[in-house]
């Protein structure tokens, strides 16, 4: 089967009707091919395409509003050096959709006024009511209107009454465009090769679809106003294409036309990681390989490509997920958490910043991510779009929350509990699992997910519910962040989860930051470092809780401490000196003290190679490893039971839960005795983990809790010892070394 490919011009066909209209179109090939449009027999005329209209005529008063114009349309293609015939059987023309028209009354017509490049005969009368019209033109030129006028012949002195079509205007016949199908929504492709398009609007009276040749320009080649009669099914307006390959983009941001490409998955599978299990690593897509630093071709830096060749620094920090920030496509200049399309990557992931490389990008840095043991999260936002260029315009009334919604001021706020809109998001998130094999989604700003139509706020939101009992993305990771990127702050919002839904734990961040810098009391450390039974005790656990200090969004770790200007009081900011994980905070890259998303910079890979990268990069796959190896301690899927945990101050005495200037916490994480005789009592698995954290600005002198005989307590890690060497790097005791 040939794909029909742009063509030089296009020319309107207009009989005794207005003026014609020619669209200029990229010069692509040469393509010659026979297209037929018949109602009632048999053809076989080589490459020509035959056009018959056919009508009914009343016996006798030419008023019968039933009259009927019916025109239909099926082409069938076979490609040999350069031709391609047509294939017109009997059966195939059953087949064939019809075109309908309704009149307001019949009449006699006649065939004059042949465009260039197009021959016509006159209408040849087959029966009493029946009339066939023969046109032969290039093929090239379809689509295109094929138009014409009906009048009335009963009086011979008058000039004729024109009859009309039932939208009160002149016959027009979409050549190589049918009524379409209402499902599936959006651009899909049927398997005789022709596209299909539909889309839900119920407050709109008419539909039009615009066509273009490039994406320079601003006029469409070729604009499509869909019939009602024809091309609405309830509130789904739908048509489909013969030959939409002649114009290659839509209006929707001007999106290519093009299939997903084929690729190749070979063994690809899901990692299917644990969800206690995951050590998580948030990078920026463009960002992290951007810089020259990179050392990186120019075609491969920034993008998704660049990012799989950096496979090796991911598994020197330990990581076993990366969150990617929104690569949805999006509007540039608002950022990627706005998104316009939901259903592509944006092409500036790509190494050619184009739909098809950077599809296929994409999906090999899944594929070597998984072939690694590394899973694949994405950010997504379903609760806003773009200003321009999304969903608007369609029917806001359905898509969009109106305007004045409390907490909602502009117009980009999905309305994504509406059915339609719920849709949208279920069938978005299934192409990405099936599709690109992603692994999870986080979604961004969750809490909106939880309003209704008007704004209020529901306790079973249907998306949620949806997202969590669906067969496919039920076993996928999902986490609802409630970050919300108008107001760059966090809401605080109790969940419906249902057992299936994670969360990021702002609650983390901020007990742990406000511990360090003084303005915290020991019990909200300690519910954080439990697995905070406050949030996740409810049926889910502590794998449930993503945990975090510093995020993309905000001050980035070396900037939360190392500034304390009053006018960061919202970062929880202060100066102390604490390493933790995020893309470049492994070392040490600052924003310069500014919380917003767009000042910060490409990661600098050139500081990876310092004394502090290596020591603290080493520092990370140090941690990632103890987490891992004490699992039965530290990757837990249900809360520690009580007696497995002892609290302590630097004494051993009980820690003073509620005093404010307490700033001393230390913790024994005891083990499950084993009854197992072959197991070594030497072996650290049996161990007990013994945790301390001092937020004073003066050092305190421990006593370490006393031991069964025969066993002693390991330094793994001392933050009080000079840098370097204050961890393990081999599972030796850490020596104490003193300053010459």
């Amino acid at each position: 089967m040939a794909n029909l490919l742009p063509s030089l011009a296009i020319q309107t066909c207009c009989l005794n009707c207005q003026a014609a209209q020619s669209y200029k179109l990229t010069p692509f090939s040469q393509y010659v091919y026979g297209n037929k449009i018949s109602c009632f027999d048999k053809l076989d005329r080589g490459n020509k395409l035959f056009c018959r209209e056919q009508q009914n005529v009343p016996k006798s008063s030419f008023q019968n509003l039933n009259s009927k114009v019916y025109a239909t349309s099926r082409v069938s293609i076979d490609q040999t050096e350069e031709r391609v015939t047509t294939i017109t059987e009997l059966e195939d023309l059953k087949k064939a959709s019809t075109y309908l028209f309704r009149t307001d009354t019949g009449g006699q017509s006649s065939a004059t006024d042949a465009r260039k490049g197009m021959n016509l005969n006159t209408f040849t009368q087959y029966s009493f009511d029946r009339f066939g019209l023969e046109m032969e033109f290039d093929a090239k030129q379809i689509p295109f209107y094929f138009s014409f006028l009906l009048k009335s012949s009963l009086d011979a002195e008058a000039r004729g009454s024109e009859i009309k079509s039932h939208r009160k205007t002149n016959f027009c016949v979409p050549v190589g465009f049918l009524p379409g199908y209402p499902a599936p929504l959006g651009l899909s492709f049927l398997p005789d090769g022709s596209m299909n398009f539909s889309i839900f609007s119920r407050n709109m009276e008419n539909v039009v679809l615009c066509l273009y040749d490039d994406t320079t320009v601003e006029t469409p080649a070729l604009e499509l106003e869909l019939d009602p009669y024809v091309n609405r099914s309830g509130d789904i307006w739908h048509v489909s294409f013969e030959s939409a390959w002649t114009f290659g983009y839509f209006q929707r941001t001007l999106d290519r036309l093009c299939k997903e490409p084929a690729f190749d998955w070979a063994d690809d599978f899901h990692p299917n990681l644990p969800m206690e299990n995951l050590i998580v690593y948030t990078l920026n897509v463009p960002r992290f390989t951007q810089h020259k630093s990179s050392q990186l071709p120019t075609d491969l830096a920034g993008t998704f490509s660049g990012l799989a060749e950096k496979l090796q620094h991911l598994k020197d920090l330990g990581v076993n997920a990366v969150l990617l920030e929104p690569v949805l496509t999006y509007d540039e200049e608002t950022g990627p958490y706005f998104p316009c399309h939901f259903f592509s990557p944006m092409n500036l992931c790509g190494p050619s910043a184009g739909p098809v490389s950077t599809i296929n990008s994409m999906k090999e840095m899944v594929k070597k991510l998984h072939a690694n043991g590394i899973e694949v999260i994405m950010e997504v936002v379903f609760t806003n779009t773009a200003k321009d260029g999304a969903l608007q315009g369609i029917d806001d009334v359905s898509y969009y929350h109106a305007n004045g919604v409390k907490d909602s001021e502009v117009q980009s706020d999905l309305n994504c509990n509406y059915p339609i809109v719920q849709q949208l998001v279920l069938d978005s998130l299934r192409h990405w699992v099936t599709e690109f094999h992603i692994d999870g989604f986080c979604f961004i700003n969750a809490s909106s997910l939880l309003r209704g139509f008007h704004g209020e706020c529901l306790s079973r939101p249907p998306l949620v519910e949806a997202i969590a009992f669906d067969p496919l993305l039920s076993k996928t990771k999902i986490i609802a962040d409630f970050w919300d990127p108008y107001e760059m702050v966090t809401k605080e919002t109790h969940f419906p989860h249902w057992m299936k839904w994670a969360e990021i734990n702002t609650r983390f961040c901020n007990d742990v930051r406000n511990f360090l810098r003084g303005k915290s009391i020991l019990s909200n450390l300690a519910t954080r470092l439990c697995g905070s039974g406050d949030i996740f005790s409810d049926g889910r656990g502590p794998g449930f809780s993503f945990n975090f200090i510093a995020r993309n969004s905000g001050l980035p770790l070396v900037d939360v401490v190392s500034f304390s200007d009053g006018d960061l009081a919202a970062e929880l900011s202060w100066n102390c000196g604490v390493p933790v994980l995020n893309m470049g905070d492994e070392c040490g890259q600052s924003s310069g003290g500014s919380p917003f998303y767009n000042d910060r910079k490409p990661f600098d890979w050139n500081a990876i190679g310092t004394g502090f990268g290596i020591q603290t990069t080493q520092f990370i796959l140090f941690l990632s490893s103890l987490r891992k190896r004490r699992s039965d301690l530290l990757q837990r899927r249900s809360f520690l039971n009580e007696e497995n945990i002892e609290w302590h101050g630097s004494d051993l005495s009980p820690p003073s839960w509620e005093d404010p200037s307490r700033r001393f916490l230390a913790m024994t994480l005891k083990v499950d005795k084993v009854e197992d005789p072959l197991i070594s009592k030497a072996s650290d698995i049996l161990g007990n983990l013994y945790f301390a954290v001092n937020a004073a600005n003066h050092s305190e002198t421990l006593v370490l809790p006393p031991l069964p005989e025969g066993m002693s307590w390991s330094r793994l890690v001392d933050t009080a010892l000079p840098f370097p060497g204050f961890f393990s790097t081999k599972g030796e005791p850490v020596l104490e070394q003193m300053a010459a």
